[in-house]
C-alpha cells in the first residue's frame, strides 16, 4: 500500500526507484503502467487520468510504455527473434526483417536470433526482456530490478544500453536494491533516486 505521493516523471528524464523489499517498488511500477489503478487520488498517463481510459485505451497507451521485469518470460519454443517480436505480433504490426536484426544486434544478441530460450544465459535474457521492450518504440520504459539476477560487468552492460536509450530521448525508471548501479549511473548523466519508505516515495540524498 502506497500513500500521500505526488510525483511527476518529466520526459527524458531518468529515475531509480530504491526501498526495501516489499516497500511498494513493483507497485508502483504496475501503477505506472497501468496494471493497476488507485484506490484513491489521481494518477494521469501522458497527460490523460487513468480513470477515463477504456479497455483498448489502455492497451494503447501501454504501447509507449516499455516494461522490463525481474523474471522476463518468454516463450521456450520460439527462437529469441521470434520472442522479441511478439509485442508487433499482438498489435497486428509486420515485424522488419532489418529492424529486428538491427534491435538484436544492439543489445549485443545479434548472433542469436535463432537460438530458443532455455538455452540463453541470465545476461542475455535480460538484454532480450529490453529489446521486448523497446521493440514499440515507447516513450517510456520500466524496468523492475533488471540486474538483479545478474554479476556486475552484466549489470553494467544493461545499464549503458539503459543510458543509451535516456540520451535518445526515453524516460526511464528502474527499481533496484543496487546502489552501486546508481552511483555508476550517476557519474554518467543527471539520474534521480526516489526512495520509498514508510509507504511514501521520498527523494533520496546525495548519500548513495
Amino acid at each position: 500500500m502506497l500513500s500521500d505521493i505526488s510525483l511527476r516523471l518529466a520526459p527524458g528524464s531518468f529515475h531509480f526507484l530504491t526501498g526495501p523489499s516489499g516497500s511498494g517498488k513493483s507497485t508502483f511500477l504496475k501503477l505506472c503502467y497501468a496494471e493497476l489503478a488507485p484506490t484513491a487520488g489521481r494518477l494521469t498517463l501522458f497527460d490523460r487520468d487513468v480513470r477515463s481510459l477504456s479497455r483498448d485505451d489502455v492497451a494503447l497507451t501501454r504501447r509507449r510504455i516499455g516494461v522490463v521485469h525481474q523474471d522476463c518470460q518468454f516463450l521456450d519454443h520460439l527462437p529469441l527473434a521470434a520472442n522479441v517480436a511478439l509485442p508487433l505480433t499482438v498489435a497486428g504490426r509486420p515485424s522488419v526483417a532489418a529492424d529486428l536484426s538491427d534491435l538484436l544486434g544492439w543489445v549485443g544478441l545479434g548472433q542469436l536470433a535463432e537460438a530458443k530460450p532455455p538455452s540463453l544465459s541470465g545476461g542475455e535474457r535480460q538484454r532480450a526482456a529490453l529489446a521486448r521492450a523497446i521493440i514499440m518504440g515507447p516513450d517510456v520504459i520500466l524496468a523492475d530490478e533488471p540486474t538483479g539476477n545478474l554479476d556486475w560487468e552484466m549489470s553494467l552492460r544493461l545499464l549503458t544500453l539503459l543510458v543509451e536509450l535516456n540520451r535518445m530521448g526515453k524516460t526511464i525508471l528502474i527499481a533496484t536494491h543496487d546502489l552501486n548501479l546508481i552511483r555508476q549511473a550517476k557519474s554518467h548523466l543527471a539520474a534521480r533516486v526516489l526512495r520509498i519508505s514508510k509507504r511514501r516515495i521520498q527523494l533520496a540524498g546525495a548519500d548513495l
